[in-house]
């Protein structure tokens, strides 16, 4: 399903993101909050989240063909500011003649959005640590939205007590997220989701939309998380968060645009990238051909190839323009390469990876060519394992990671990866996950699920060595993207992810993928960014 990313105004108008998406740890976020409160704006800064959760909650009504007035809502209530925003929504909501209950998951609750919406004439049940939620979880999976404000950023850990046997209770009456007939908004983060890393450890009220306050959170952009939230729309509060450092960030389309090389009327091949790649093996020849196809439908000025000749004339009968050789790495000039798709049990191919990674080039290592990185290498090194094989990379270097461990938090084992190493490092998954090892992080959800697909991975190594290719002698490439020198890479091997999933997704609307006829799909996706304007600064 296809992850939506708004920044909201007011009542569902959303203005496109011109720059990159940036979250930030809950703590920071609380951090900025602070001087907000202490100048009396506390209740300023309430109402306008729930006005906004009132806007999206109204925009979801109307789209699903439900219509507000006469509409029934459920309120889940928690101890904190964000039950107080969902109550306070819920008021608004009762002026516009939705039927809305308000059900009362602790001792406490915030008084005066309490007095508020009963005032307005909702109803409230209260739900105790004896009481079965069996009936209250039926009404509430009958209603046509609920909107969950039990748990917020400052939460620790899963759900509890009544709150945990009361979503255990609804999941089991509503049914799964994509069945069920209530619609869930989600006040700032799905109650049961890790705030800062989208850890999941029970049972979580998975949302149709979230509404966060003041920035995205990066639980919100990882791991399972992600998929707990599922449209995301971010409210400016006006918060100050300029002094503060990013926790996650993803690339739009902007962005990319800003990268992309657009060629001049001076321009040739050479000028324009040339991608070294030895991939491919007499056992998996495919995987260099997908991977030179992706290349080329960058617009990268030439694709070298080295390996096996088996391989070259496989890929001659596709891409007749590649520069094919047996030859070393020392005597192939480029300005990036791209080693280990499909090399395997190919004592060259291991060969060539190991004097790549010497080259002190740009190198994108992926599968077979991940075993042979040495102990610490520089930035511009990408390395592409999946779960699988970072868990292997990790455990080369003394760390203890399972695969399910890295799936759970991707987050901070791409950052462990790359502390270790000194590598970038790209995490394949359902969301792709950079780390940087000055320790940026960069999350895309640009992918659809028919990507999980033989040969994916190859055409992806493809579309970043080319761009990596493309960038490397590019003295402005960082000042673009907005980011340090250090970062330049992770936001390569993002950017490659974006194209990735965005050809994707063009190709997954004419049904099931093939991956070896990804690449005009590619070019269309290139060809739409590079019309896309330039970030706003």
């Amino acid at each position: 399903m296809r992850r939506i990313v708004t920044v909201l105004i007011t009542c569902r108008r959303t203005a496109k993101l011109d720059h990159m998406l940036e979250a930030f740890s809950g703590a920071d976020v609380r951090a900025a909050e602070t001087p907000l409160i202490d100048a009396g704006e506390g209740d300023a800064l309430m109402q306008r989240a729930a006005h906004a959760l009132f806007g999206v909650v109204l925009g979801l009504l109307r789209e699903s063909g439900r219509g507000v007035y006469g509409a029934t809502a459920v309120v889940l209530t928690g101890s904190g500011n964000n039950g107080a925003d969902a109550l306070y929504a819920g008021e608004r909501l009762l002026r516009r003649g939705v039927g809305v209950t308000a059900v009362l998951l602790s001792e406490r609750v915030h008084g005066a959005s309490h007095e508020a919406f009963g005032r307005a004439g909702g109803i409230s049940v209260r739900l105790d640590d004896h009481a079965d939620p069996s009936a209250v979880a039926e009404h509430a999976a009958a209603a046509d939205v609920v909107i969950d404000g039990i748990l917020g950023t400052g939460a620790s850990g899963g759900l509890r007590g009544t709150a945990l046997r009361f979503v255990e209770a609804f999941n089991a009456a509503a049914g799964p997220r994509d069945t069920r007939s209530a619609l869930v908004v989600a006040c700032d983060l799905p109650s049961g989701i890790g705030v800062d890393d989208g850890r999941v450890t029970g049972p979580v009220l998975a949302a149709d939309a979230t509404v966060t306050f003041g920035a995205a959170k990066p639980g919100l952009l990882l791991a399972d998380g992600a998929v707990a939230a599922g449209e995301l729309n971010i409210v400016d509060i006006g918060l100050d968060l300029s002094s503060f450092v990013p926790a996650a960030r993803t690339l739009v389309d902007a962005d990319v645009s800003a990268l992309l090389s657009r060629p001049g009327i001076k321009d040739q091949k050479y000028s324009r990238g040339v991608l070294g790649l030895a991939a491919g093996s007499a056992r998996y020849p495919g995987a260099a051909a997908l991977a030179v196809g992706a290349a080329l439908a960058t617009g990268v000025g030439m694709v070298r190839y080295l390996g096996p000749a088996s391989v070259a004339t496989l890929i001659h009968q596709r891409n007749p323009e590649v520069v094919a050789s047996t030859g070393s790495i020392a005597d192939a000039r480029s300005q990036a390469w791209a080693v280990g798709p499909g090399a395997v049990d190919d004592d060259e191919q291991r060969q060539r990876a190991v004097d790549a990674l010497r080259s002190g080039l740009p190198v994108v290592v992926d599968a077979g060519a991940l075993t042979e990185l040495p102990d610490r290498v520089e930035p511009h090194v990408i390395l592409t394992p999946h779960a699988g094989e970072l868990s292997r990379l990790l455990a080369a270097r003394g760390i203890d990671a399972e695969r399910a461990d890295i799936e759970a938090e991707p987050g901070r084992f791409a950052l462990r990866a790359a502390e270790s190493t000194g590598a970038t490092v790209l995490l394949k998954g359902f969301t792709t996950t950079v780390a940087s090892p000055s320790g940026a992080l960069f999350v895309q959800h640009d992918a659809t699920p028919w990507l999980a697909t033989a040969g994916s991975g190859d055409t992806l190594t493809g579309i970043i060595g080319a761009l990596a290719a493309t960038l490397a002698e590019d003295d402005r490439a960082a000042d673009r993207a907005g980011v340090a020198e250090q970062d330049l890479w992770a936001v390569i091997a993002a950017a490659g992810a974006l194209i990735h999933g965005r050809a994707g997704r063009r190709a997954a609307g004419r049904g099931p993928i093939v991956v070896s006829s990804l690449p005009p799909d590619i070019s269309a996706v290139i060809g739409e960014l590079l019309e896309e304007p330039p970030p706003q600064t």
